[in-house]
């Protein structure tokens, strides 16, 4: 009886051990009940990642950290993680990278295989470690350029500022100044121009209500003309017109062959001369006639003898 006593506490003892070393393998995120393989990465900075955070691939949950410590004594950390599943087969130079599941959220391994069947990795393997950068990070990354590009135009900012400034001393402001107050004169001049050509439009309206009248009038009777334009017979006038000039050309014709009296007066040179000779001796008569006036028109009551005729001296030869 005695002895059977000591049994059942010796092997409640062993359970409870048990029971703690389960329950704190547990609580550590280990379960000795499941069969997993355990792997090893290096990092100088482990950006928050802490025990049982989870070991992705491709966003599915493989596994979990196991532990986290220091390698040596130069600050380089040793982080322990498990894989439970046990198809799932890579090898040594998978990488293995810390990232950030989340917005607000913790540090997480994922794990970026590689298939090489000569070099696979097995349970106890230490594999390739690297660090992604933050969200915070990766927007300060991005906005590196984009300061630099602000900063330079800040830069050409402010040499364009100080050059305004160098430009606009108190001479130009003044001359600007004076410009403004001209053009405030000149719009002031506009204004009244415009009142005065308001009152001008205002005063002769009746006036330019009777020219547009008059030009309505004359553009209707060039509309009339025009209608009646259209309306004559073009073709029959213009037949007309032909005929007239073909009779103009026979007539010119005929004078220049020398057909007809006046045809032959401009061509017959033996008649030029006696008309040119019988001018002349008319003009010698009526020079005579006014020479001596009583040779030609004269009352004789007891009779005379007429004179004889002299050339006079002015006559043209």
């Amino acid at each position: 009886m005695k002895r059977s006593r000591e049994v059942k506490t010796a092997v409640l003892a062993i359970g409870t051990i048990l029971l703690f070393i389960f329950g704190y393998s547990f609580l550590k995120g280990n379960n000795l009940l499941d069969k997993h393989r355990t792997f090893f990465v290096t990092y100088d900075n482990v950006e928050g990642l802490a025990n049982a955070s989870p070991v992705t691939v491709n966003g599915l949950l493989v596994g979990k950290v196991t532990d986290i410590d220091f390698l040596n004594n130069k600050g380089k950390l040793l982080v322990t993680f498990t894989i439970k599943e046990p198809d799932f087969k890579f090898s040594k130079n998978s990488l293995v990278r810390i990232y950030s599941s989340g917005l607000l959220g913790g540090k997480s391994l994922g794990l970026y295989p590689e298939y090489d069947l000569e070099n696979m990795a097995v349970s106890g393997d230490t594999l390739v470690g690297s660090v992604e950068d933050d969200m915070l990070v990766a927007v300060t990354k991005a906005l590196g350029p984009l300061e630099d590009k602000v900063n330079n135009t800040l830069a050409t900012l402010d040499v364009l500022l100080h050059s305004v400034t160098d430009l606009l001393d108190p001479k130009t402001r003044a001359n600007i100044q004076e410009a403004i107050t001209n053009l405030n004169t000149t719009m002031v001049s506009l204004n009244g121009a415009s009142n005065s050509l308001d009152g001008l439009l205002k005063e002769n309206s009746g006036k330019l209500n009777s020219t547009f009248t008059n030009l309505d009038e004359m553009a209707s009777n060039f509309n009339s003309l025009s209608d009646s334009l259209s309306k004559l017979e073009t073709g029959k006038l213009f037949s007309e017109f032909q005929n007239l000039v073909t009779r103009i050309d026979t007539i010119a014709s005929s004078l220049e062959n020398g057909q007809g009296s006046m045809g032959k007066l401009l061509t017959d040179e033996q008649l030029y001369e006696n008309l040119k000779g019988a001018s002349k001796q008319l003009d010698e008569l009526l020079e005579d006639v006014k020479l001596n006036p009583k040779r030609y028109i004269h009352i004789s009551v007891f009779g005379k003898n007429n004179k004889e005729y002299t050339k006079p001296d002015n006559t043209e030869q």
